[in-house]
Parts: C-alpha cells; structure tokens; sequence
C-alpha cells in the first residue's frame, strides 16, 4: 500500500517525465533558428553560473583566511597569558 507521500513523488517523477519528453519533442521539431537560440542560452546560463561559483569560491576562501588570522591572534593572545599566569 502507497502513502501519500509515495503517490506524491510518483506524481513528481511523472510530471518530470513528462515535462522532459515535452522538451526533447519541442527541440526535435525546433527550427535551426530556434535551436541555436537555445544553445546560446544555455551556453550564457552555464558562463554565469560558472562566474557565480568562482564569486563565491573566492567568497569563502576570503572568509576562511580571515577567519584563520584572527584565530592564529586569538591563539597567541591565550598563549601569551598561559605564560604570563605559569610565571
């Protein structure tokens, strides 16, 4: 016996299955126009989601190196004490 969510992820799989037999039926009877049109913008959407990763990448690489510089000030401030308390 189904649950409801088993029929709605059944539902989903149809749904997408459909949606992309739609989709390879619409480019297969596209125009050559049509068809170049989509390349291209799929080819703009993939550039920008490259630059979009590299902003991020560089993001969290940035965030990381600071991070790690306040903790290496952190570090050497409580080592700093432990010394001055074993003294």
């Amino acid at each position: 016996m189904t649950t409801r969510n088993q029929n709605a992820g059944i539902a989903a799989a149809l749904l997408g299955l459909a949606g992309g037999l739609f989709a390879w039926w619409r480019y297969n009877n596209a125009t050559p126009e049509e068809k170049e049109r989509l390349k291209n913008k799929v080819n703009e959407l993939g550039t920008k989601l490259k630059d979009t990763y590299t902003e991020v990448e560089d993001t969290v690489s940035d965030n990381v190196a600071t991070l790690k510089n306040k903790l290496a000030k952190e570090q050497a401030k409580v080592e700093e004490e432990i010394e001055q308390i074993a003294s």
